[in-house]
């Protein structure tokens, strides 16, 4: 297992994340504890999750993920400073979240004060917004069609994020939190928290998470670009696109206990036409290399220039253990290319 600095942090991560949002619904505590066990035996450090987890999100399981992480803290203390946690206060949206309110500054200590009492913890080593309170271009959002940023009240979302890194220093301040991060956001979120945190003299975020992956890679180059030159960790989120790049899906199957039986937030918006096609190209990349098309899509996800931890997640352990093999893969010039034709093909599958 490699080891990458975190942003302008001291914090080395590894290059595999341990994603945690199947934890509660599709994962029991027993599954979650065998996979921390094996990941961390594998190497792996780190490990993300949210006060919305488990996905989809409902309020009958709403904090159940952190619960479960808590449990296993509870059980492991001598381990806690092995891991380097990672967790997310909720945007606007789902009305059992302080009443689907935005982000502020109280929000932040809110949602962190329960956070840290689920998780069994004294303090969380990154804490993210987990997205913006303006629209952006994510989530299926990201066409002409999609976001309208001449609808954003620039003056307001300044006023607004000024009050967030008001929560943020406080959390700092008091031990709680080590370092912050963004998810889900854009270059111009990154710039103006950048800008702001210079001017009240906050300390700069060190992350930012993102939908990334073959299917979906709107980053590269203009915000991984930023990411890098302003050292801020990139780390993608859905390498597999929610489990297509696998193929488990291809001609419209939908295995049992899969993510796609299960019922959508934001509805199956990355099942579309281009990114079907484009899946059954890299499978058979994936074939002729002798390697699994998840492993594909995960050594290919590791290898991009500005990408400092690919967050994954499993339901079983034989995903995971095949994920986390990936990143001991290295592409072949010859795989890349092939790779690199269908993608030039399919630039945004979805």
């Amino acid at each position: 297992m490699k080891f990458n600095r975190l942003g302008n942090s001291d914090l080395k991560v590894s290059d595999v994340c341990l994603g945690t949002m199947t934890w509660g619904i599709q994962n029991t505590q027993q599954d979650a504890d065998e996979q921390i066990a094996y990941a961390l035996d594998k190497g792996v450090n780190f490990l993300d999750t949210a006060e919305m987890y488990p996905v989809p999100p409902n309020v009958d399981t709403y904090g159940d993920t952190e619960r479960i992480i808590g449990n296993w803290i509870s059980r492991n203390e001598a381990k806690r400073s092995d891991i380097i946690l990672m967790t997310k206060v909720a945007g606007s949206g789902l009305k059992y979240i302080r009443n689907a309110g935005p982000i502020t500054s109280d929000a932040v200590t809110n949602a962190l004060t329960y956070s840290l009492e689920r998780l069994k913890t004294d303090y969380i080593d990154v804490y993210q917004l987990h997205w913006p309170n303006r629209v952006t271009p994510h989530f299926g959002k990201h066409w002409p069609d999609g976001a309208d940023p001449t609808k954003t009240n620039r003056e307001k979302e300044l006023d607004g994020m000024r009050d967030i890194l008001m929560g943020i220093k406080r959390a700092l301040d008091e031990g709680k939190i080590r370092h912050w991060g963004l998810s889900d956001d854009t270059p111009w979120g990154i710039h103006v928290f950048l800008t702001l945190c210079k001017e009240l003299d906050i300390p700069l975020p060190v992350s930012i998470q993102n939908e990334f992956s073959l299917l979906h890679a709107k980053d590269w180059p203009y915000l991984i670009e930023m990411c890098e030159l302003e050292n801020i960790a990139y780390l993608p989120w859905s390498p597999l696109a929610t489990g297509m790049l696998s193929g488990k899906y291809h001609n419209g199957a939908r295995p049992k206990g899969s993510r796609w039986t299960l019922a959508q937030r934001m509805g199956l918006f990355r099942d579309k036409a281009p990114a079907q096609a484009a899946t059954a190209e890299y499978v058979k990349i994936a074939d002729k290399a002798g390697i699994t098309p998840s492993q594909l899509a995960l050594a290919w996800c590791k290898q991009v220039p500005g990408v400092t931890s690919t967050i994954i997640g499993a339901t079983t352990m034989t995903q995971l253990k095949e994920n986390i093999d990936a990143f001991d893969m290295t592409l072949s010039s010859e795989t890349l290319e092939e790779v690199h034709k269908v993608f030039r093909q399919y630039p945004l599958g979805f």
